[in-house]
């Protein structure tokens, strides 16, 4: 659930260690892959991480973090990720402000391929999107790209290109998008049932509604 604080720790850990993920979004009142999670798991808890290439499946984020750290990263995760204080706080404390959003299902029709979003955790802007297709249960790939050159935290792309007209990002998804569309923003959706793709929260959030929601 986007709006869940310990799923949003498991996320800032994926953004960290440059990992992408397939989400699939387990709001309060969900049909579609709720159930999925108690017949894999035993019960309804979340989050809940499924690793392909070792067969881990995981719940308690402690368990989760602790995992992706010693499998991709190589060793014990740093501790701020491993002290749970410095782990939750933040993430309770970022979700308590977006109260009521990201949490609950709506009416939404289910696409027959997976969604990508551009992204990384600590994007305002994609949360925003990733708030939507959680209400609407809608499965995606997460693409992250997170920052690791310092003028990267200029946000504002204008600026960015103003102040760094050079810039050539090293992470790979930062990368491949800038190779992708001539601009490094997020969010990015791309949408291969019809073809479509677009930056902007706002296009985005209008562009889901009219393609997957209720109406």
């Amino acid at each position: 659930m986007e709006n869940c604080p310990h799923c949003r720790v498991v996320r800032n850990t994926l953004t960290e260690l440059d990992l992408d993920a397939r989400i699939f979004p387990c709001p309060k009142g969900g049909k579609r892959f709720r159930p999925e999670v108690k017949a894999r798991g035993g019960k309804a808890m979340f989050p809940y991480l499924h690793d392909p290439n070792t067969g881990a499946r995981l719940y308690e984020s402690a368990d989760i973090v602790a995992y992706l750290y010693e499998t991709y990263a190589g060793g014990g995760a740093p501790s701020h990720a491993a002290i749970k204080a410095l782990r939750t706080s933040p993430s309770m404390a970022a979700s308590a402000l977006r109260v009521g959003h990201g949490i609950k299902a709506k009416p939404g029709r289910l696409p027959e391929e997976m969604l990508e979003l551009y992204s990384f955790e600590g994007s305002p802007y994609s949360r925003l999107v990733r708030e939507r297709l959680c209400e609407l249960e809608l499965p995606y790939v997460l693409r992250n790209c997170g920052r690791n050159l310092a003028v990267e935290w200029i946000v504002i792309p204008a600026l960015r290109e103003k102040f760094a007209p050079d810039y050539a990002p090293t992470q790979r998804n930062r990368k491949g998008l800038l190779e992708r569309t001539g601009r490094m923003q997020v969010p990015y959706l791309v949408d291969p049932n019809t073809g479509t793709e677009m930056y902007e929260s706002a296009r985005i959030l209008r562009y889901l509604e009219t393609t997957y929601g209720a109406g």
